[in-house]
């Protein structure tokens, strides 16, 4: 019997341990020497570069700021920068959280390396209420467990949407309505419907539960206006079949962070440039950078993801947000 409950021997992002990325993804280099002196450099430079903050100061708006910025667009569709991959999404009246990383570390146990830089944009307390929340899957930086219980105590009837695999994690916190899609699989949210889409990733929590859960991207879906988040994930041949399956999305919400060095990133995370190549497959009408400003977890400086992300030369509008700006879709 396969130890992965939810395996498909029709799927081929199932394995009868777990689950894998689609076909034509980056794959991780194998292990070797130089590798080795690669992964040792990294994390080196992690440590030297733990706790400095080179964001400037207008990098983040004043809570009462963001709140009242988010206010002040009314019943429009709209999204708000929380920091990280962490939204607030209005789409025609549900109001949607993605991947609420939301307190200090991004680790089962604090550490200088693993500290966010700046907090985010509103408290869990004056968060206004949450219809819907998405975990796209379970790293420390998205699936945030002592946010998650906070929000479940504000929020316990919220719905939850998470890849196959984490439905009794986020029962754990205190929610009673969570559902587990696998990839293309729908849920209504209101009047909204929520797809789970695939994406190029891997799963851990532990030492010894490596893609044993499911990890995704999500189409978000009313009568007028559709909207991709992209989670977190590397470059692949994938997104072109996303493209073909949906008739284009108006927005985009794409990971731009995280990507350097190369040689230990590329299979997990998007430079800034392919990350615009996903909104061109798709056939994204805007992109909006998010993965970035938030929290050290690689070596490139701070600034450079915004930088390289509206330099790409496309034919796609793209831009970056403050955290804490509001933006309004019209």
């Amino acid at each position: 019997m396969p130890r992965n409950p939810w395996y498909n021997p029709d799927k081929p992002h199932h394995t009868r341990s777990g689950f894998c990325n689609p076909p034509g993804s980056p794959t991780r280099p194998p292990l070797s020497a130089e590798v080795a002196r690669e992964a040792a450099h990294f994390a080196g430079e992690l440590l030297r570069l733990a706790g400095k903050n080179p964001l400037p100061p207008d990098h983040v708006l004043p809570e009462d700021e963001a709140l009242n910025g988010y206010r002040a667009a009314g019943d429009q569709d709209k999204i708000l920068w929380l920091g990280h991959a962490s939204f607030l999404i209005q789409l025609d009246g549900v109001t949607l959280l993605t991947d609420p990383y939301l307190t200090d570390y991004a680790s089962p146990l604090p550490s200088r390396s693993t500290k966010r830089l700046v907090p985010p944009a509103v408290a869990i307390a004056r968060l206004p209420p949450v219809d819907c929340i998405l975990v796209s899957h379970n790293h420390y930086d998205h699936l945030d467990t002592r946010a998650l219980e906070r929000l479940a105590a504000r929020f316990g009837q919220a719905q939850v949407v998470v890849p196959l695999g984490l439905k009794s994690l986020l029962q754990k916190q205190g929610f009673s309505q969570v559902t587990e899609l696998d990839w293309y699989a729908d849920v209504k949210a209101a009047s909204c419907r929520v797809t789970a889409l695939p994406a190029i990733h891997m799963s851990r929590r532990g030492m010894f539960d490596l893609n044993k859960t499911l990890w995704c991207g999500f189409s978000l879906e009313s009568e007028k206006r559709r909207i991709y988040f992209a989670g977190d994930t590397a470059y692949g041949p994938v997104f072109r079949e996303i493209g073909d399956h949906f008739d284009g999305f108006d927005l985009g919400l794409v990971p731009i962070g995280a990507y350097q060095p190369r040689t230990l990133m590329s299979s997990v995370h998007t430079t800034p440039e392919e990350a615009v190549q996903i909104g061109e497959d798709i056939g994204a009408r805007r992109l909006i950078g998010m993965h970035w400003g938030t929290i050290r977890l690689t070596t490139e400086p701070m600034m450079e993801p915004k930088e390289r992300f509206l330099a790409a030369n496309t034919h796609v509008p793209c831009g970056v947000l403050r955290i804490g700006e509001t933006l309004t879709l019209f």
